[in-house]
C-alpha cells in the first residue's frame, strides 16, 4: 500500500547529526570500559577506522568485520542488556534538544521520517526510537537462529550504499524519491554526498570541512543542532 504522497520525506543521518557524537565509535569505548574488549589493541584500531571515515577512505567491509565481530561473541540477550546501559550512560547525554525539536517539527508536519546511518542497526535502532522515529535504515548485522554471526547482511548503508538502501526501502512501499515533492536529508558528513545530491532539500548539520565547503558552493542551508 502506498504512503500518502501529500507527505514529504525527512531523512536524518545519526552520528554527529542528530547525535552530538558518534554512536559506533563510542560503543567500542563503552565495551572497553566494560572490560569486554582489549583496551590497547581495540582502541588503536577504532581510532584509525574513525580517522579513515572522516578522511573519506574507510574500507567499510574491513570496518564491519572489526565492529560486528563482538556481536557474535555474546548472546543477543546479553548484548541487549549492555545496550540499555549504553543508552543511559552514553547516548542520552548526546541527544540534543535542538535535534529533538527538528524531528518533532517534521513529525508535526506529517512528514515521513527515517534515520539512515552507516552504523549497524543493533546499535542504532533503539536510538532512532528514542527520538520517536519509527523507521531506520542501518547496516544490518547478519543473524542465524536468532544470534549474530559477525557478518553483514545486504548492502551496508554507507556512501552510495545509502542511495541503494533508501531506493530499496521506498520500492518495497511502491515509492521512489521523485514521488515526494520535498525530500530532506540532514547530515554532517561528506560521505553522505551521494544521497544529499539526490534529495530536493539537503541540509548540512554541524558539517565537516569538506561538506561545509560543498554546501556553501551549492547554496545549501547549514545549521547546528548542538
Amino acid at each position: 500500500m502506498k504512503q500518502n504522497l501529500m507527505q514529504n520525506l525527512a531523512l536524518f543521518d545519526l552520528d554527529n547529526t542528530l547525535l552530538a557524537g558518534d554512536s559506533d565509535y563510542n560503543w567500542s569505548l563503552f565495551l572497553i570500559g566494560e572490560g569486554l574488549l582489549d583496551a590497547k589493541t581495540h582502541h588503536e584500531r577504532n581510532e584509525q577506522f574513525y580517522l579513515d571515515y572522516k578522511n573519506g577512505n574507510l574500507d567499510i567491509y574491513k570496518f564491519l568485520e572489526f565492529q560486528l565481530k563482538l556481536l557474535s561473541q555474546h548472546p543477543k540477550k546479553r548484548l541487549e542488556e549492555l545496550h540499555l546501559k549504553y543508552m543511559d550512560q552514553v547516548i542520552r547525554p548526546m541527544m540534543t534538544q535542538k535535534a529533538q525539536d527538528l524531528v518533532d517539527k517534521h513529525k508535526a508536519q506529517g512528514d515521513l521520517c527515517l534515520v539512515i546511518t552507516a552504523t549497524n542497526s543493533f546499535v542504532t535502532k533503539p536510538i532512532a526510537a528514542a527520538y520517536g522515529i519509527e523507521y531506520l535504515i542501518g547496516t544490518d548485522p547478519e543473524m542465524v537462529n536468532g544470534e549474530y554471526t559477525g557478518g553483514v547482511s545486504g548492502v551496508p548503508s554507507f556512501k552510495e550504499g545509502k542511495v541503494t538502501r533508501i531506493n530499496q526501502w521506498l520500492a518495497e512501499r511502491g515509492l521512489q524519491l521523485s514521488d515526494f515533492e520535498t525530500s530532506y536529508f540532514y547530515s554532517d558528513s561528506h560521505n553522505d554526498l551521494p544521497l544529499m545530491k539526490l534529495v530536493t532539500s539537503p541540509v548540512a548539520v554541524d558539517a565537516d570541512d569538506t561538506l561545509s565547503a560543498y554546501a556553501k558552493q551549492q547554496g545549501w542551508p547549514q545549521i547546528s543542532l548542538r
